[in-house]
């Protein structure tokens, strides 16, 4: 039976990749709002699909952190105090920047997946363990479809 630090480490682990899933939600929307220049339209719907595909991640991940019996993130301070994901407050990037950026954050966001798979395996929860590989998956193709925009 996993001990309480494990179950500990487990609720930690959640909330900092809900933390992530918040700030890249956001970055990404405002990637959408902003992007400009010859592939306006492609790049608007992507990055709003891709912001979509986020956000219905951080209302599954909250509710692993509640059934694990943990509490979860309550402000955008826990998010920001919590987060890998970097603010970008920049005004004026070109579309092929907001790509690479995205793509930057996603990759980050998978060895933040792994790290909360890891942590659900060492705490017993399978249920976690399981999910996170859609997780993975999801932002795996996030970071693919955005390479293939670079150019792979």
């Amino acid at each position: 039976m996993p001990g309480d630090n494990t179950q500990k480490a487990l609720i930690d682990s959640l909330n900092g990749l809900l933390a992530d899933l918040f700030a890249l939600y956001l970055k990404t929307k405002n990637f959408h709002w902003h992007v400009a220049g010859p592939q306006f339209h492609d790049l608007h719907l992507l990055f709003d699909a891709q912001a979509t595909e986020v956000f219905a991640l951080t209302d599954i991940v909250a509710e692993r952190v509640r059934k694990n019996g943990g509490k979860t993130l309550t402000s955008i301070g826990a998010v920001g105090a919590k987060t890998t994901i970097a603010d970008d407050d920049r005004e004026g990037l070109d579309a092929l920047t907001m790509v690479r950026v995205l793509r930057d954050d996603n990759a980050t966001l998978i060895d933040r997946i792994r790290a909360a798979k890891a942590a659900a395996g060492e705490a017993g929860d399978n249920a976690t363990d399981g999910a996170s590989d859609d997780w993975t998956d999801q932002a795996q193709q996030r970071v693919w479809f955005l390479t293939q925009i670079l150019g792979g």
